[in-house]
Order: C-alpha cells, then structure tokens, then sequence
C-alpha cells in the first residue's frame, strides 16, 4: 500500500539524484526547493520514501490561468507500476485546487510522454533538448 505525505525538498534529494541524475552532473537541488509557495510530496511504501515529486508557483505564457510546474517527479525502479506516481499528481491537484490553481504544467522526458498523457496531461509546443538529459516536451493539464 502506498501512502502521499507532505515532505522537505531535502527528502526528495537522494530519489532525484539516484533516479533523475544518475551519471549525470546537473544539479539536484532547485533554487525553487526553498520558495515559500513551494511543496514537495512523498509516496512511502511500507514506511520507506520510494517517490518524490516538487510543486513549484512557474508560469509558462503560452498558457493561461493559474499554474504550477510539476519537477524534479521520480519512483524508484522496484515500486514502478504500483500507481505512486499517479497518486502524487492526484493528491498535488487537491492540493492545487485549493490554492486556486487552474494549470498543471511540467517538462517531460520523452520516454515518459505516454505515462503523463494517461494523467491527463496535453504536450504543448515542439519537442527540445535537455543538455545531458536527452529529449522533452512541455505537457500541461487543467485541474
């Protein structure tokens, strides 16, 4: 069973550098992290943080409304299918939704399209080149 909790942007750092940055030298820690408006959400299986994703106040202009950029979003390999990904955008968007919030938005790694697109998210815009990450597209969903 996988339960969301509220965590520090200091959890989420080893989940997104083993997952997110593995072999790769970007940074894992977002200047947003400590931004007040800023949240940071957990997925725990049997006690143990298995997923992670950072909500952060970003605008994008080609969209309107009120928005957040969903970052910094991983789950360990061994608890992959079990939903905890889905469960941390389904509780961000109640959260959201009380704060107003009308736009969901992230940059997606090309590879992880098809499991946004099944979250409700829309690709906006041309796929573009992360440096050392590889392909991503802008996906945005109305909450």
């Amino acid at each position: 069973m996988i339960k969301i909790k509220n965590i520090s942007a200091q959890e989420t750092y080893n989940i997104r550098l083993t997952v997110l940055r593995n072999n790769i030298d970007l940074p894992y820690k977002f200047k947003e992290d400590k931004y007040e408006r800023s949240f940071h959400l957990g997925a725990f299986h049997n006690n143990k943080l298995v997923g992670i994703a950072s909500f952060i106040q970003n605008r994008i202009d080609v969209i309107k409304g009120e928005q957040y950029q969903l970052r910094g979003m991983a789950t360990l390999p061994e608890v992959r299918g079990m939903g905890a990904g889905r469960m941390l955008v389904e509780k961000a968007k109640s959260v959201l939704k009380g704060k107003d919030i009308t736009i969901l938005w992230c940059n997606a790694r090309k590879e992880a399209v098809g499991f946004y697109e099944s979250l409700g998210f829309t690709i906006i815009g041309e796929e573009f080149e992360v440096q050392k990450v590889g392909s991503h597209f802008k996906m945005y969903m109305e909450i």
